[in-house]
């Protein structure tokens, strides 16, 4: 590929950031990825770095790490050429870990509707927070299901159509989750580049996650550090046998390569799992949606298309009959 390919690839990839994903959402973010897709400077820039380090999520967010959210798009441009070096470091160093409570909220009407007790098994855990559906409380449009701890977040999840939403939260006895990079919940720093992974001009997700980190605090997840493929089937072997194991994740693949991916498929495959693949349009070679589908896809095994959902958790749209 060539240099002129990399900068016109990047810059389309901004400009869907900003169409696709930032609008609605983000305004400032918004702005910021319709400005990069429009300059050499900042292109020029992110074509020094990997691919997988060339996404909005990642800029945006070390950015404000090393600057506070700058105030306009110059301030920003200003962080990526004046301080590019360190700018670089912590780029390669972090990756995008939006570890968002909320994704429980669309993963609940499986959840509920599965043989109990649950055994969870996350790839991609990040710091755990989406092992906890059953710590959190909920409410789809008026319907709500209360956490047991009053200080919980309330998840508030908007059905698109008839939504199988349970009456009772999932009964788990055991949960666990594997990441190349694993975040703690107890470190302050971590927490810290949680909170620059949220947008700016979404204050409820802030009030969310602090929430949810405070409930995960009292007594935090197990999350191992291991690769999705080559830890999985140890980690596997440690759930209860009496529970229905659920191996899951919210966009990850989309992180990992094609042969990676089926690499994947392959070890759950091989377990006495239930899997559940909440990830973009296209990522699993399985039956779907078209790519350009709004939000991700809440696949069973592989092969089962239930629901589109919200790559945030705000809405789930019920597919399967």
């Amino acid at each position: 590929m060539t240099d002129e390919d990399v900068l016109t690839r990047t810059s389309r990839r901004y400009e869907r950031f900003a169409d696709v994903e930032a609008r609605g959402r983000s305004p400032l973010y918004e702005e910021w990825a319709r400005a990069v897709a429009a300059d050499p400077g900042v292109l020029a820039f992110l074509a020094t770095l990997p691919e997988p380090k060339r996404q909005p999520n990642l800029l945006f967010a070390a950015a404000r790490w090393l600057a506070g959210t700058p105030e306009s798009y110059a301030a920003l441009r200003a962080v990526v050429l004046e301080r590019g070096a360190a700018l670089t470091e912590l780029v390669l160093a972090r990756r995008t870990q939006t570890n968002e409570p909320a994704r429980c909220a669309t993963l609940l009407p499986v959840l509920a509707a599965l043989p109990q007790p649950l055994a969870l098994l996350e790839v991609g855990a990040s710091a755990g927070l989406t092992l906890l559906p059953d710590r959190y409380g909920y409410d789809y449009a008026g319907r709500r299901l209360p956490a047991a701890d009053p200080a919980a977040p309330v998840l508030r999840c908007r059905p698109r159509g008839p939504v199988p939403v349970p009456d009772e939260l999932p009964h788990v006895v055991w949960r666990a989750g594997i990441d190349l990079h694993p975040l703690d919940v107890t470190d302050a720093g971590d927490v810290a580049w949680l909170r620059c992974l949220v947008w700016p001009g979404e204050p409820e997700r802030e009030e969310r996650l602090d929430a949810a980190v405070a409930v995960a605090r009292r007594d935090p997840p197990r999350v191992v550090r291991g690769d999705l493929v080559d830890g999985l089937a140890a980690l596997a072997a440690q759930a209860p046998a009496h529970a229905t194991l659920v191996v899951f994740h919210s966009a990850v693949l989309v992180y990992v390569s094609a042969p990676r991916r089926r690499d994947f498929a392959a070890a759950v495959g091989e377990l006495d799992a239930v899997w559940l693949s909440n990830e973009a349009p296209g990522v699993l070679a399985a039956p779907g949606p078209a790519p350009d589908t709004d939000g991700f896809v809440l696949t069973r095994d592989g092969r089962t298309a239930l629901a589109l959902t919200d790559g945030h958790g705000t809405w789930i749209e019920w597919i399967s009959g």
